[in-house]
């Protein structure tokens, strides 16, 4: 099992999607025994869908404002795991001068899928569970062993 990092931020392009659910899975895996924020490229609007999902698995996003690098309080992370190309490179540029280490996850973005509300939420669930995987993977709970 890997040694869990003090600190980590997860990027994404408007961090309404990608981030804050990934942030919300590491914290519903971790608690407080890691420091967990999100960030995007640029802030945009809340999604709707994000909560309804995350709330299936009881996860609550209540309280979620989306932030921009810039408005960071705290830029000093031990992980940075980018969720999108165009986070990816921001968290790059962002981090150049910082000794931490910077993972790129591409992500898809659920907000593309067309269709039925159905299909819609179908969308942002195989993110949810692919972020649920690939967290459990790179950061176990104690005492379980990686699958």
């Amino acid at each position: 099992m890997r040694d869990l990092p003090g600190s980590i931020l997860f990027a994404c392009t408007m961090n309404v999607i990608r981030s804050p659910m990934a942030a919300s899975i590491m914290r519903f895996f971790h608690g407080r025994r890691v420091y967990v924020d999100s960030v995007g490229v640029r802030p945009g609007e809340p999604d709707f869908f994000v909560p309804e999902v995350l709330d299936e698995i009881g996860i609550n996003l209540k309280g979620h404002v989306p932030q921009s690098f810039d408005a960071l309080q705290d830029d000093f992370f031990d992980v940075v795991i980018s969720l999108s190309p165009e986070a990816h490179h921001r968290a790059v540029e962002y981090m150049r001068d910082a000794s931490v280490e910077v993972e790129f996850w591409h992500m898809p973005d659920p907000s593309l899928a067309r269709g039925s509300r159905q299909a819609k939420l179908d969308a942002y669930r195989a993110l949810r569970d692919e972020l649920m995987d690939r967290i459990y993977q790179r950061f176990p709970p104690d005492g379980s062993p990686a699958p």
